[in-house]
């Protein structure tokens, strides 16, 4: 079956099915939806839980054993996979197929990927996923759908802001949902009374950081690399979360991904990007993104923005901020990244 994202709280307060899917391109949504589920799981006594993130050297024998291991405590566990480019391939297609076939009372499984392309949606593995279990497909916001996304926000953060305050947020973050729920958890602490009009929203907005998330992503995406470098240790020093300025940097190079593999089959470059969900204004920092960095070399930086998220979890040990430096310099047209340094970093 599949499940909407705005009814999937609902059906967390029933009974769980045997195994979920959460995929598409908008991360923060996704990151909610696979938050809540894991919550609900160990509220339904789930207290285990194994993570596994494919790639191209993952052993998907080791699923199969793991979903078969017998605690030592009896526990009931979630057994999540990451699919970073939603191809789990042959032998994880397979493997799934079996999980889905044979699966475990006492596990819960959990797939996490971005969004499906047509084939992989048809595939027999997310069949067998969404015939035992649900898929969440989580849907970008539209600059239509963001006006209303934040006024519901705002309410469910107890903030009672006015359309004119609504709009003067959703210009000033431009589709950027993780930028629009940082902004909402300042008003919570600066709203008098719980009330906001224009004038307090604009000075709230307008009171950003000296390193902003949102001039760091753009100096990223116009190739200034020392000044990118230079935001990103002032984020550090601030103290801000290693998380959401990944998630930041990961999101729009998702969008120039599937943009420059359109470009690649004969598109014009406007088109792929504004079919890639980049807003007007913004097209020409991401034209100028696109122009830079070559098909290969966008997948090569996503591979290690996946390398630094496994560090950022303690998966591989790794110094995070080094490697986001790296990422960043790479990324805005500094070549220190080689296919030959992501490996290292990635064996290491």
């Amino acid at each position: 079956m599949k499940i909407r994202p705005e009814q999937f709280k609902n059906h967390l307060h029933k009974d769980l099915l045997p195994a979920y899917m959460i995929s598409g391109d908008e991360p923060l949504l996704a990151q909610e939806s696979a938050d809540a589920l894991r919550l609900a799981a160990r509220q339904q006594g789930f207290s285990g839980r194994d993570v596994f993130y494919s790639d191209g050297k993952f052993d998907w024998d080791q699923l199969h054993n793991e979903a078969n291991a017998l605690s030592l405590f009896a526990e009931k566990k979630i057994i999540e996979i990451n699919i970073g480019n939603g191809k789990p391939g042959d032998k994880g297609s397979k493997a799934i197929c079996e999980l889905c076939a044979n699966p475990n009372p006492d596990n819960l499984l959990l797939i996490v990927a971005p969004k499906l392309e047509r084939a992989a949606q048809n595939s027999k593995w997310v069949k067998s996923i969404e015939s035992l279990g649900a898929h969440i497909q989580v849907w970008p916001i539209t600059g239509e759908q963001l006006p209303r996304w934040i006024k519901q926000r705002l309410h469910a953060s107890g903030v009672d802001a006015n359309q004119e305050a609504v709009q003067i947020l959703a210009e000033r973050v431009e589709g950027n949902l993780l930028a629009a729920t940082q902004e909402i958890e300042k008003l919570k602490l600066l709203a008098v009374d719980g009330k906001v009009d224009a004038t307090t929203m604009s000075s709230v907005v307008a009171d950003s950081a000296r390193y902003n998330l949102f001039e760091f992503v753009d100096k990223i995406l116009m190739g200034d690399a020392q000044s990118a470098a230079r935001s990103l240790r002032g984020l550090q020093n601030e103290g801000t979360d290693a998380v959401p300025l990944l998630w930041a940097i990961t999101r729009e190079l998702r969008i120039l991904v599937k943009a420059s593999e359109q470009v690649a089959r004969g598109e014009h470059s406007d088109w792929a990007l504004k079919n890639a969900g980049v807003w007007e204004k913004r097209l020409p920092l991401f034209r100028r993104a696109l122009k830079r960095c070559s098909g290969p070399h966008l997948r090569m930086l996503m591979y290690q923005a996946g390398a630094i998220d496994q560090a950022i979890k303690g998966i591989r040990k790794a110094d995070t901020w080094d490697e986001m430096t790296a990422l960043v310099l790479s990324f805005a047209g500094s070549q220190i990244l080689k296919p030959s340094n992501v490996k290292l970093l990635i064996e290491n």
